[in-house]
């Protein structure tokens, strides 16, 4: 009886010590071709690997950058269902707060009146609702889309604001839209699985009193794998106030991204075709 009491309490303490804010995505490498995450040259100077987790379940991967209050790239497979439309219930990440919450993204409001955290506590690592209300031509944009999610849970998911940058409101409803939708899906065609990872390139400005940073550039790759043999891969990259998307092989991606991140960039495992 002692014995099963000891290991209930250690139980308890390894569930107390476990978080979805992780050192590495190694909890969650399944959203990265071959496990292989992009090189550390998108590391921001204060990250947080986020394995976006929402009733129990592991939906995609982030990579925030608790400074500007924006992720750098979410990954995901590429797996769009006809799962009806979830409630937008816009989540953040508890465990940004305090790495011993809660482990699953959850609602502002549940945080402050049911886990007595302040709406202060919650601004100080990450974006809230009240940062994204009011901007001019700006929209909540996804850099994992709902739309490339096959579940109700997973697209779920998706509405969490550690997966959200400040994106034009003419590129998100535009040319961007077209190529997540559209172009996605036609050059996705064959693939057995698709590996997608999106992201954001810092901006020099900033909104909500300089609490948000606003992207210059909004950027997406993916690796085509047939069976298990990567086949084909691409890129594409807008800049984040034209409507106006410009489709690239992988490996042109990773050269533009160099220079934007000012070091040398790679997105996926070296199997991925770069021309």
């Amino acid at each position: 009886m002692l014995g099963l009491l000891l290991l209930q309490v250690l139980a308890s303490c390894l569930w107390l010590g476990h978080s979805e804010v992780v050192n590495s995505f190694a909890s969650c490498s399944q959203f990265f071709y071959s496990g292989t995450t992009p090189n550390d040259a998108l590391n921001p100077k204060n990250p947080a690997w986020i394995c976006q987790r929402f009733r129990n379940s592991y939906h995609y991967a982030t990579l925030y950058d608790r400074d500007r209050r924006i992720p750098v790239y979410s990954a995901y497979k590429y797996q769009p269902g006809d799962a009806k439309k979830p409630p937008e219930w816009w989540m953040v990440e508890p465990q940004l707060i305090d790495k011993n919450s809660l482990p699953d993204m959850e609602r502002e409001w549940i945080l402050i009146e049911q886990k007595k955290f302040t709406l202060d506590q919650i601004k100080q690592s990450q974006a809230v609702l009240n940062d994204y209300k009011g901007l001019k031509d700006l929209d909540r944009g996804h850099l994992s889309p709902s739309g490339h999610q096959f579940s109700r849970e997973s697209k779920m998911a998706t509405f969490t604001l550690t997966n959200i940058v400040p994106q034009d409101s003419g590129l998100n409803n535009g040319k961007w839209n077209a190529y997540e939708h559209k172009t996605m899906s036609k050059k996705t065609k064959g693939c057995t699985t698709t590996y997608v990872i999106t992201g954001a390139v810092p901006g020099n400005t900033y909104v909500s009193d300089e609490r948000v940073n606003r992207p210059s550039h909004i950027w997406s790759a993916a690796c085509c794998l047939v069976d298990e043999e990567p086949t084909k891969a691409w890129g594409a990259i807008a800049e984040n106030d034209k409507n106006e998307v410009e489709e690239l092989s992988l490996g042109e991606l990773e050269e533009r991204l160099t220079n934007l991140y000012k070091g040398e960039v790679t997105l996926f495992n070296n199997a991925c075709p770069r021309k």
